[in-house]
């Protein structure tokens, strides 16, 4: 794998560190961010869209990103879009 490092929050603190990084192998943006409440987990999994099942699965998982990491996310998305990143 060869991730292209994109950004960490800045307003986060030393013992946190939601990050954004561009696979270039693969194509995809990668996220670190907080683990949700549990209450905001059930509430992720329950959510209903049409022709899809419900829950999460097992290989998936639902995480926080600050908004103020917006420019990061955006910037990672046009990476992952250009030629020379592919």
């Amino acid at each position: 794998m060869s991730l292209l490092f994109i950004g960490i929050d800045p307003g986060t603190q030393k013992d946190k560190s939601p990050t954004v990084w561009v696979d270039q192998v693969q194509n995809e943006l990668i996220f670190q961010g907080m683990k949700p409440s549990p209450e905001l987990e059930a509430e992720c999994a329950a959510f209903e869209v049409p022709g899809h099942a419900t829950g999460i699965p097992d290989d998936e998982a639902v995480i926080r990103i600050p908004a103020r990491m917006v420019g990061m996310i955006r910037e990672a998305c046009d990476a992952v879009e250009r030629a020379d990143v592919r």
